[in-house]
């Protein structure tokens, strides 16, 4: 085998799976590779729950680093070997594992619509659009709550500029409430400087007290900030609810985007469908002279939805102030109404009411 497809073969070939002690194409992880003359490469990557997810990751930096690859022209599938999780609407209680906790009936929590907020990476601006959505849609008229289930960096009482504790009124914990939105937040109960050193079952116990024990009254719209990332947490989260479905965050460099994308295979995997796509920091336009600076690349936003077949709801434009007012509790939304971030996350809310009208998707219990 010569040329370009011997190269990406002998990439690929590089990357070691330690669990298999073996590399990905002696273990019979990469299939339908397809490499064309013009530089693109796609390939179907068999990934199984127990192996790491970075594997991906470290297969598309291989592939990438190969001379006559185009970096925005690699397509991979990534698949579990053993099929997707059987679909179920919620098994009969004694056909649940001990272990398995049922999916808490949306209609029973009157949530409306629960929309996750994912990310492959953290630093995207996951929270930052949560936040902002979650103010457009209260602006609109909509009943909104916002649960942050970033447990291990819970940024939505510094979102909102909000830092006491909740009350509790007949045994329920009362949300807490800024710019029309219903909040609840690990970071309102524990130290600001405290370690969240969680394991799988105590992230789910706390995710079941913010549904069941958290006084949410009637919503239009629950968003759920979920952690950055794939692993066990992200899959016990979504698992605790009915979702409508989520929406992917990234910024436009290939880096966030690969990892986005593994965040959004995830989804696929529980049959949790993708509503769509948001690039945030897309570009930088200077004031003073109107050019614009595409400080974190370009289009991988938009190429991530192509990709993932789902709209791409928005771009959201660096600004100056931007940062400083998240810190400073203010969303941009409520601080700068003119701005073009504001206009860009207020069309974002618009694009989620439409694609997300008349969803409610109850999530499978996953079996071991």
């Amino acid at each position: 085998m010569e040329g370009l497809e011997g190269r990406v073969v002998a990439a690929l070939a590089a990357v070691r799976n330690p669990r298999l002690e073996n590399d990905l194409l002696s273990a019979g992880m990469i299939r339908d590779l397809a490499v064309s003359e013009d530089g693109g490469v796609s390939f179907t990557f068999l990934l199984a729950p127990e192996d790491p997810a970075t594997l991906v990751r470290q297969a598309r930096a291989a592939v990438q680093a190969v001379e006559g690859v185009q970096r925005d022209r690699i397509r991979i599938a990534v698949t579990n070997p053993a099929g997707p999780p059987r679909a179920t609407h919620g098994p009969p209680a004694d056909a649940a594992p001990p272990q398995a906790m049922a999916a808490v009936p949306a209609e029973q929590l009157n949530l409306g619509r629960v929309i996750a907020v994912s990310s492959g990476k953290g630093g995207v601006g996951k929270s930052t659009v949560a936040a902002n959505v979650a103010v457009a849609l209260a602006a609109d008229g909509a009943r909104v709550g916002v649960m942050d289930a970033d447990v291990y960096g819970p940024n939505i009482p510094r979102m909102f500029g909000l830092f006491e504790r909740p009350p509790v009124v007949g045994g329920k914990i009362q949300p807490l409430e800024a710019h029309g939105v219903r909040l609840m937040s690990l970071g309102f109960l524990v130290e600001r400087d405290a370690p969240a050193i969680w394991r799988g079952p105590i992230i789910m116990k706390i995710v079941q007290q913010f549904l069941r024990d958290v006084s949410w009254g009637e919503l239009d719209y629950f968003i759920v900030d979920l952690p950055p990332g794939t692993g066990d947490a992200q899959l016990s989260l979504v698992q605790a609810t009915q979702v409508a479905g989520a929406v992917i965050v990234t910024t436009p460099q290939e880096m966030a985007v690969g990892d986005a994308l593994r965040g959004a295979r995830m989804f696929e995997r529980v049959a949790v469908p993708v509503l769509g796509v948001v690039e945030n920091m897309s570009g930088f336009t200077d004031p003073e002279t109107g050019r614009r600076f595409d400080l974190f690349s370009a289009g991988g936003g938009r190429r991530l939805a192509e990709e993932l077949g789902v709209p791409l709801l928005g771009s959201v434009p660096l600004q100056p102030r931007l940062a400083e007012l998240a810190d400073a509790g203010q969303p941009v939304l409520m601080a700068e109404p003119g701005s073009a971030a504001a206009a860009a996350l207020r069309d974002v809310a618009a694009q989620l009411r439409r694609v997300s009208a008349g969803r409610g998707v109850a999530l499978p219990i996953l079996r071991g």
